[in-house]
């Protein structure tokens, strides 16, 4: 059937039109157009409602409707006047007589509009969400104690709920200090990142008179040194000087203490927490002596300038530094 109708389709195309005037049927009606625009509409209007008219007429005692039209003449203007169109606005001026015009007061002219849309504007600074978030394997106090709950308890129960939040790990080292106290330590800190403390050990030591096990007292120097991850969180990392010097920057760290800060301003406290490992040769009890002694060295009183110089010295690399003397400002603290 397709190949049937496709010929026809195409002898049809082929063939040329009708005269569109021979095959046109007129069906429009000719209306008068002159008669209707020259009605007058006040005419109709009288017609529509004569009667209305001419019993108000009567009501008022007049003879007709062209008295009755006489005597409110004045509202019947002022009607008009309201139900006038509004004149039309005076046309723009042409592009012609603008340019004449600016060309006329040269201060007045407008810059050219550029084809390319206008840049954004600036956006507003606001604070960051983001920047405020600790980074990877940070905590912050919110981890531990919920801060919005905690800042309306009194200093006494926000210790005791910190002591409680870490009374179940026995490898747990929590405490809490002063904010000023704090805010001295971690100028020190900042000022000297890493320093060298030692910790008292005793070892066994030969006899050769006696077959009972005897020891001496010794020491053996441990590597600390801060960072500062976040606005409100400050680390203190603990490690043998053995380690550090054999792995550098690599080195394992015994001990980890951290520093929350958040509490400064509506409590005047910081809060503290760290972790030993274990099976790192270091015990709970000799990693809180190594940080009551750091407290020593970093928040220096008039008694302890020289333990500050010890500070100076080891952070400029001081070729006087002498462990001996660190040894003797140690044994002070005990």
């Amino acid at each position: 059937m397709a190949a049937y109708r496709l010929p026809t389709i195409r002898s049809l195309l082929r063939q040329p039109l009708a005269n569109p005037r021979s095959c046109q049927r007129r069906w429009a009606r000719v209306l008068d157009v002159r008669c209707l625009a020259t009605h007058n509409p006040d005419a109709r209007v009288l017609a529509k409602y004569k009667q209305q008219l001419e019993s108000k007429a009567k009501e008022k005692g007049l003879k007709d409707v062209s008295e009755l039209k006489e005597a409110y003449r004045e509202k019947i203007d002022e009607l008009r006047k309201q139900a006038a169109v509004p004149p039309t606005p005076p046309p723009s001026p042409s592009p012609s007589s603008s340019s004449s015009s600016s060309a006329s007061h040269p201060q007045q002219q407008s810059p050219p509009k550029s084809p390319w849309p206008s840049p954004p504007p600036p956006p507003t600074p606001q604070t960051n969400p983001a920047a405020s978030k600790p980074p990877p394997g940070v905590k912050t106090l919110n981890s531990f104690l919920d801060l919005d709950k905690i800042s309306t308890l009194p200093n006494k129960e926000v210790q005791t709920l910190w002591r409680l939040r870490h009374a179940l790990n026995p490898q747990s080292l929590h405490f809490d200090i002063p904010a000023a106290t704090f805010t001295t330590l971690l100028t020190t800190a900042k000022r000297h990142p890493s320093f060298v403390l030692p910790l008292p050990r005793e070892v066994p030591a030969e006899s050769e008179v006696s077959h009972t096990p005897a020891t001496h007292q010794a020491a053996e120097l441990h590597y600390l040194q801060f960072t500062h991850p976040h606005p409100d969180t400050t680390t203190l990392l603990f490690t043998t000087l053995a380690e550090f010097k054999l792995r550098g920057e690599f080195a394992s760290p015994h001990t980890t203490i951290t520093f929350h800060s958040e509490l400064t301003e509506s409590h005047g406290l910081v809060l503290g927490q760290g972790i030993v490992l274990e099976n790192k040769g270091v015990s709970v009890d000799e990693a809180r002596w190594l940080v009551m002694c750091m407290q020593k060295f970093y928040v220096v009183d008039k008694e302890g300038q020289a333990r500050g110089e010890l500070l100076e010295m080891f952070t400029r690399g001081d070729g006087g530094f002498r462990v001996e003397r660190l040894l003797e400002e140690a044994e002070k603290i005990v």
